[in-house]
């Protein structure tokens, strides 16, 4: 299908999502920008949230992984299910009763000022080195699709969506995010199941038919049970489920929607209903990838992970799919950005330079400096996004949750010993139990078939460093009534 034509259709569905962000952004504030106002509608919030949950790595890198680990990512999504059901009736409650606009205020509240900045500090690491993971994968198929045919370079590529975001957020923020995460989702959402229904026509399968093909060929396989695998599946459920908490119940980008809710009880509903939709949603994710490898099959196609998707439903699709494609796949892409530049403007902001605390700042200055934030985040996503292009991963997935096993643990271990221990901890030494504590895991991890033998280390890394973290601030820490005594 001509360049040219993906991308007038490109551009027309940015003009939409303008068009959405200038009625959504009207007369707003920097309420409006950081929670909405409080008066998000859930079921918008929870329906979009699916968008911002799966991003544009679930689209191409879940089905691209099926040929080598099976259905096994739907052991890691039943695990999401168990964390949701932690963050809607334990953090969330917490989070509405403190009234809170940044979450990491709890840890403030809790375990002291320098907690506090730690908690936001690695937030904003976690978060941009996950956001433009994902936001490079996209922009390299768009590259490989669309912009090279123009000789743009892949800077100006990343450039360009970078600026298309800034447009349509720079003055709603969450406002505006909740309606075009709806738009988006839904987009997204349609393109995957058109992309199912054209594979299955073509190739005169029925669902039982295809799902048979799959397990003679051992792509349908969910449950994984060797112990020593780093698919065994009570390592990838216990670790879906800590993956959740921390990446959704202790993230300022997924949790700012949730509190954008008025109340708490539409906000609970809010997660549960995204969780269960986002378990069906991956199942399919799960299936299409089953589905195109059986078609590259058929096609004698030697294409696998990231790459299949794309070389399938661009070079081997008719040109309608083509387009459907491409507008899913940006639908996959600018919910996790336009959020985590939204996010990460919020907390450095808020946490780190409190300007909400600063009372010699007029609105209209304090606006002026949440524009400069925003603008400033969003050059570093060009600069990381370069940064992954000179790595050139092949399974952006495996990078991210990676990635999130070391940045999100200590996250984890903080707010676990906030909730669960009365302790006072000395606040001072706090940084360098969550720095020494992702330090420790890399050394795991780097030598672990030295220090474990056969037994694999996966994603339950993650729990290992939420651990080290909390029994680092227990070490650092006096008992509540022994602090008070003193």
């Amino acid at each position: 299908m001509s360049p040219l034509l993906l991308f007038s259709f490109v551009i027309a569905y940015f003009l939409i999502l303008l068009g959405v962000a200038w009625y959504t952004g009207k007369n707003s504030t920097n309420d409006s920008f950081f929670i909405g106002n409080k008066s998000s509608n859930w079921m918008l919030v929870a329906f979009g949230m699916v968008g911002t949950s799966l991003s544009g790595v679930t689209f191409v890198s879940v089905p691209g992984a099926v040929a080598k680990e099976s259905f096994a990512y739907f052991q890691i999504t039943l695990g999401y299910l168990l964390g949701y059901l932690v963050i809607a009736y334990v953090l969330l409650p917490l989070y509405y009763k403190l009234n809170l606009t940044s979450i990491y205020n709890y840890l403030h509240n809790r375990l002291g000022f320098t907690s506090y900045k730690t908690g936001a500090g690695f937030f904003i690491l976690s978060r941009i080195l996950g956001a433009t993971a994902r936001l490079y994968l996209v922009v390299n198929i768009l590259q490989e699709a669309i912009l090279n045919s123009f000789h743009v370079p892949f800077w100006a590529t990343t450039l360009i969506i970078l600026v298309m975001i800034l447009l349509y957020t720079y003055e709603g923020g969450v406002k505006t995010i909740v309606w075009t995460d709806t738009l988006q989702t839904t987009c997204m959402l349609l393109g995957l199941i058109i992309c199912v229904v054209y594979i299955l026509s073509n190739m005169n399968m029925g669902f039982t038919e295809s799902l048979q093909a799959m397990g003679e060929k051992g792509y349908s396989k969910i449950f994984f049970t060797d112990p020593n695998s780093k698919l065994f599946f009570v390592k990838q459920i216990l670790a879906g489920a800590f993956i959740t908490v921390t990446m959704t119940g202790m993230d300022q980008e997924m949790m700012q929607k949730n509190i954008s809710v008025k109340t708490l009880k539409d906000s609970q509903k809010n997660v549960i209903s995204m969780s269960i939709v986002l378990m069906v949603v991956i199942l399919i994710f799960l299936f299409l990838g089953g589905l195109l490898y059986l078609y590259a099959a058929q096609l004698n196609l030697d294409v696998t992970g990231d790459k299949l998707f794309p070389a399938i439903a661009l070079q081997h699709m008719p040109p309608f799919v083509s387009v459907i494609f491409i507008i899913a796949l940006i639908s996959a892409l600018f919910p996790s950005a336009d959020g985590a530049i939204t996010a990460l403007t919020s907390t450095f902001c808020i946490d780190i330079i409190g300007m909400q605390r600063r009372n010699d700042l007029t609105d209209a200055q304090k606006k002026k400096m949440r524009q400069r934030v925003h603008l400033s985040f969003a050059a570093i996503f060009l600069l990381f996004v370069m940064m992954f292009k000179w790595i050139n991963d092949s399974s952006m997935i495996g990078v991210i949750l990676k990635v999130a096993t070391f940045t999100y643990g200590p996250l984890l271990g903080l707010f676990t010993f906030g909730i669960l221990l009365k302790r006072k901890v000395n606040d001072k030494l706090v940084p360098f139990v969550c720095i020494a504590s992702p330090i420790i895991c890399f050394f795991l991890d780097r030598f672990q078939k030295q220090i474990f033998g056969s037994f694999e280390l996966g994603l339950e890394l993650l729990i290992i460093n939420g651990l080290i973290t909390f029994t680092g601030l227990w070490l650092i820490s006096k008992p509540a009534e022994e602090t008070l005594q003193a």
